[in-house]
């Protein structure tokens, strides 16, 4: 089993040490968030509260998570970087094919690709891109970037996205892991089916055990039991050392933790140092 550092709203100025500490304590990765701005008011609910609010506020900070990534890059050597995850609907996916190009070709291939809908319409609209269908766009999204991102001149003619030949270069030395967020069952069946893994949202163990479940379900249908799965997992109920094994479990095999939590702006000397206790009493012992 994995770990994952969570970098959600830390202050911009810690991500670098934060980094360079998680690859000395063993982590694995880096789960880098995404949130393009904060409207004052919205059409949607936040799928994962209880009551549909968003948990942070117009002051919290955000980074951009492919100039984050390349920034942590450049200050390790091991870690991992992914986005978790990446809201699909506001962008262009030629666009943001170079983007990845450019971050997994900077940081050593250490970049894997989490992606979801979104939720708020307003990220959609406002960036150019209707709220609708965003499903269906989503799989013509994901088949354009791992067209590109595969190297060589490609051209593709979708529903939603068309273009003719083209090429960017260099391409990704390795493939660049894809991995699919979302609770919701056609969430589930595009991630078993098109997937190189699954991320959660914050979840209850119950929960994340009849999901893990059911993904293994639809990759059992869609062929494709026998393939490498990650279950990338922020499990609210299940801590400490009893805590992790029994996520394994079921599964899990990448537990993103934020140790430090709830005191996202706490000092960056107090997150260094709930790394290394994390690292001493989980880490160091599975």
């Amino acid at each position: 089993m994995k770990f994952s550092l969570g970098i959600a709203l830390s202050p911009l100025d810690q991500l670098l040490a934060l980094a360079r500490t998680a690859e000395e304590c063993g982590f694995a990765s880096i789960a880098l968030p995404d949130s393009i701005f904060f409207s004052e008011h919205t059409e949607g609910s936040y799928p994962y509260t209880p009551d549909g609010r968003r948990f942070w506020d117009a002051d919290t900070p955000w980074a951009d998570p492919f100039v984050a990534a390349a920034a942590m890059g450049a200050v390790t050597s091991t870690i991992r970087f992914y986005t978790q995850v990446l809201k699909l609907d506001p962008r262009n996916p030629v666009l943001l094919a170079r983007q990845i190009n450019s971050v997994a070709n900077l940081t050593g291939d250490r970049f894997g690709l989490g992606v979801g809908l979104g939720w708020s319409p307003e990220e959609s609209h406002w960036c150019g891109t209707p709220f609708r269908d965003r499903g269906a766009r989503a799989d013509e999204a994901i088949d354009v970037l791992k067209l590109i991102l595969g190297g060589g001149m490609v051209s593709y003619h979708g529903r939603h996205f068309s273009f003719e030949k083209l090429q960017m270069s260099p391409a990704p030395a390795a493939p660049v892991p894809i991995y699919v967020g979302g609770h919701s069952e056609p969430a589930l069946r595009r991630a078993a089916r098109i997937g190189d893994g699954w991320s959660s949202a914050m979840m209850r163990f119950a929960d994340l055990r009849s999901t893990i479940a059911r993904l293994a379900v639809l990759r059992s249908s869609a062929g494709r039991a026998g393939l490498p799965f990650e279950i990338q997992a922020v499990c609210v109920d299940r801590f400490g050392l009893d805590g992790y094994r029994q996520q394994a479990e079921i599964g899990v095999t990448d537990a993103i933790v934020v140790p430090w939590a709830p005191r996202f702006d706490a000092p960056l000397q107090a997150k260094q140092d709930a790394l290394r206790r994390f690292a001493d009493e989980v880490i160091s012992k599975l």
